[in-house]
């Protein structure tokens, strides 16, 4: 049976979720981020602020400087949660094989669906219908016979639009796709590829497994399937969490080493409060302390240890701190978890306060 699968993808979530609530913010430049004068940086805009260059991971200082009219609000996690469970609620109704990636976007399997005679295509139309009567915001959805189609097709319309992928269609859809569109090309390996021609996938195509594997290791394969349209990857319905971790950006950069560790005991405590609720099932594997250095250069440092003390944390940390020897402005720290349960999977599951 032809498989069916929709990328379901809410457009600007968080500050859709604000637009929503406050119509007065709907058609100026808006982000939800952190302060400024704190090192904050977008976690989203909505399209209006796009269009003077503001983007998700800018600090809120620089898209301040290309939007100085640009609204910015802290958010409310809490209620992007509620939202979000609310939407995967609407999926529920067509399917239980769904692969949540993030609080506004998800994977679903539609295959040998009974709902809209059988089609993904009215499936997905539905499905954004209802969001957008029921929730509020828009959606944007991509339909294709695998994961990897289906993801680039809801990106092709946006936003609160629809793009369809037909078995048929498949070759034609990627012959001018860029190669930057591939999930894993990067700026490097695109340019890789561009010094021995490939910019598109009909360009990669021209060329042999052997050739892209000897050039790019085990992801030449990944490219040579990719480029044909090729994906086999079932849905990942359950997620088992690898590890805890928290850091911490800091209003102005720390520049001596000292100073770093006397962070630990606070962000070591935090950590420990976030590691309590998997306390029971979960075993600690290692650690890890990430160093983000003044000049957004960052670098991770980790060890395995099963019984790690503030010690394990403060050895990492000077590790770290003296590949960069200069100031730094954030600090994280956190643990690596066992793979094996000690009781039941621990399950990391979006739909799981739904049912």
């Amino acid at each position: 049976m032809q498989r069916k699968i929709i990328h379901c993808d809410c457009d600007c979530f968080f500050a859709a979720v604000e637009m929503r609530d406050r119509p007065e913010l709907s058609d100026i430049p808006l982000a939800i981020g952190g302060r400024s004068d704190r090192r904050g940086v977008i976690s989203t805009c909505n399209y209006p602020a796009r269009e003077f260059g503001v983007r998700s991971a800018m600090s809120t200082a620089q898209a301040l400087k290309l939007c100085s009219h640009l609204t910015v609000l802290p958010g409310s996690m809490a209620k992007y949660k509620e939202v979000s469970q609310q939407i995967m609620g609407i999926f529920l109704d067509y399917t239980d094989q769904i692969e949540p990636l993030s609080l506004d976007e998800a994977f679903l399997d539609v295959t040998g669906s009974k709902h809209c005679q059988g089609s993904a295509t009215l499936i997905a139309e539905e499905i954004r219908r209802r969001v957008k009567a029921e929730v509020g915001i828009t959606i944007s959805a991509g339909v294709a016979p695998n994961k990897f189609l289906a993801k680039i097709a809801s990106d092709w319309n946006k936003p609160d639009g629809i793009c369809v992928v037909h078995p048929e269609k498949v070759e034609s859809f990627l012959a001018t796709l860029p190669v930057k569109r591939i999930s894993g090309v990067g700026e490097k390996t695109a340019l890789k590829m561009e010094a021995i021609g490939i910019s598109t996938c009909l360009d990669l195509r021209a060329k042999s497994v052997v050739e892209l594997t000897e050039r790019f290791g085990k992801f030449g394969t990944r490219l040579f399937e990719l480029a044909r349209g090729i994906d086999d990857r079932p849905l990942k319905t359950h997620r088992v969490r690898k590890s805890i971790s928290v850091e911490h950006t800091y209003p102005q950069d720390i520049s001596k080493l000292d100073q770093c560790l006397d962070q630990l005991p606070m962000l070591i405590e935090e950590l420990e409060k976030r590691f309590s609720k998997y306390k029971e099932s979960r075993d600690i594997a290692g650690v890890v302390v990430k160093l983000k250095f003044y000049d957004f250069v960052q670098t991770t440092a980790e060890n395995t240890v099963v019984q790690p003390d503030i010690s394990h944390f403060r050895q990492l940390l000077i590790d770290a701190y003296k590949r960069g020897l200069r100031p730094v402005r954030l600090i994280g720290v956190g643990y690596r978890l066992s793979a094996e349960q000690k009781d039941q999977p621990l399950q990391l599951n979006l739909l799981e306060s739904i049912k």
